[in-house]
């Protein structure tokens, strides 16, 4: 007898006992002379299956949800699968939370070894790279132009203006640099794709290379992230190995080098400058603009930066072509998002669609709405700095103009639940305090204008001039808006002028109160 299971290796499955269940099942097979193949696959996200243990059969890979190592025995009836086990879902491609899902990014996630090469290529990777080689780099800017492929990150540039603005320039030396600084409450998507499928992003860095005459990237990943750093850097050496990177990618005239840096942990080094400053080893401050990165960027050289799923999309932009990924999504908001569920909500993870979803679809049809199971109160899309949403609003495409249109963003497509018991108040107080903890403190609107925006937050929440508070409130939202040198004091009034717009009873109800 043997059998071939997989096991994820990552950090949330790690986190509730994969290694474990991993370590359980080898000596399962030792115990009673059946031969298992333990592959640490990545996540496939459906962080409420973890551990989700798969087995292959004949008709496909099945599999069982929250699997714990004292449970493993039971996994197995005979020479297969117990498919009378209580966390026996099935074939895994056909349960309906994945079958639903439309995935290009994460094609791959949780089916294939992240370290395998053969594994990658024969899943359909290196099909952009092959691709980006045989044409122009006007050609390859083209083809991400015509995509539509817009920054996945608070901003939404087009990375089609960005990645020519680069090639254009006129400089010996060019960056390309990976943004994986992933700082935002519930998201999650970045570390995913780097221990799930961390060749496609090293591809996506070299297309990038090859657009804008880069011969050299750097990926910044944040301290709080090893398991992904640990497999990014043994993906670099054997990518190296294996020709792809290097002095002859893939066998051809171009050079590509790619090295890993980790970060010290800085929310502010989320944004591109002070990312650019924390790379030359130097504090993470935020740089005044102009002059853009893309002429200006690393050690004053033009310089790509766009995040992990940004870079990761252009792998098949390149391979489907860029009009193929354009059909997909809504308006100008085109190609498929990683949206992650987190927060108070019944099945967390990682869903991939077309933009256009609505957020309630989202929520409900994927999430399965409160964990609590009570009615959900409020909806933050965005990060720390997005929008709090109610009821009202649910029905809103996950789209970039839909949310710009009623005041919101899609950021990096991180989705965070509350049920009825939050207190909104507390939570407008929480979008100034953490600015204010995180404001690298080098321009007056954040970094003063944080710290009195918690101060006037109390005095509301205590009733102190409630009308003057509010009004004070209103002119420092707007003063941070537009005063501030960076996005993470712009963008701060966004998640309190919600709470004022849609949760006002809270935000003047005594401290520890809630109305509703």
């Amino acid at each position: 007898m043997s059998l071939r299971v997989y096991v994820p290796n990552d950090t949330a499955a790690c986190s509730v006992g994969a290694d474990a269940v991993a370590h359980a099942i080898a000596m399962h097979g030792a115990m009673h002379g059946v031969h298992i193949t333990i592959v640490r696959n990545g996540s496939r996200g459906a962080a409420w299956m973890e551990p989700l243990v798969e087995m292959h059969t004949a008709d496909g890979r099945v599999g069982f949800a929250n699997v714990a190592a004292d449970d493993v025995a039971s996994l197995f009836a005979g020479e297969g699968p117990n498919a009378q086990h209580p966390g026996y879902i099935g074939l895994v491609a056909e349960h309906a939370w994945f079958a639903h899902q439309q995935r290009l990014t994460f094609k791959r996630a949780g089916l294939i070894d992240p370290l395998s090469l053969p594994e990658y290529e024969a899943a359909g990777g290196l099909m952009g790279l092959r691709r980006a080689l045989a044409v122009s780099p006007e050609a390859i800017v083209a083809e991400v132009t015509t995509s539509g492929l817009r920054g996945r990150g608070g901003a939404a540039f087009p990375a089609g203006i960005k990645w020519n603005t680069v090639r254009q320039a006129v400089s010996v030396t060019k960056y390309v640099v990976c943004n994986a600084d992933e700082g935002d409450s519930g998201t999650f998507a970045d570390r995913l794709l780097m221990e799930a499928d961390p060749y496609q992003l090293i591809e996506g860095m070299i297309i990038a290379g090859l657009a804008v005459g880069a011969t050299r990237g750097l990926i910044y990943v944040r301290s709080e992230y090893p398991r992904a750093i640990r497999t990014l850097r043994e993906a670099i050496v054997r990518a190296e190995q294996a020709g792809i990177l290097g002095a002859s990618v893939l066998g051809s005239a171009h050079r590509f080098d790619l090295v890993v840096r980790v970060g010290a942990g800085a929310y502010i080094c989320g944004e591109e400058t002070a990312l650019l400053e924390s790379l030359e080893g130097k504090r993470g401050m935020v740089r005044a603009k102009p002059p853009l990165p893309a002429l200006q960027g690393l050690f004053g050289q033009p310089t790509v930066i766009n995040n992990v799923l940004t870079l990761a999309a252009a792998t098949d932009v390149l391979a489907l072509g860029g009009a193929a990924y354009a059909a997909l999504g809504l308006d100008r908001s085109k190609g498929t998002m990683p949206f992650q569920l987190a927060g108070n909500v019944a099945r967390g993870g990682l869903v991939e669609a077309p933009f256009g979803l609505t957020l309630r679809e989202l929520v409900f049809g994927f999430g399965g709405g409160s964990r609590s199971g009570r009615p959900l109160r409020a909806i933050q899309v965005g990060g720390p700095l997005g929008a709090y949403l109610p009821e009202s609003q649910w029905d809103t495409p996950l789209a970039y103009e839909s949310f710009a249109a009623i005041g919101a963003m899609l950021g990096h497509g991180g989705v965070v639940c509350f049920d009825d018991t939050v207190d909104m108040a507390a939570q407008a107080e929480f979008a100034m305090a953490f600015c204010a903890h995180e404001s690298c403190g080098k321009c007056t609107p954040c970094r003063i204008g944080s710290t009195r925006g918690v101060e006037v937050i109390q005095r509301l929440r205590r009733r102190e001039e409630s009308r003057k508070q509010w009004t004070l409130l209103e002119e420092l939202c707007e003063t941070m808006e537009l005063g501030s040198l960076c996005a993470l004091g712009g963008l701060t009034p966004m998640p309190v002028r919600s709470v004022m717009t849609h949760f006002s009873a809270d935000l003047l109800a005594p401290v520890g109160g809630n109305p509703a």
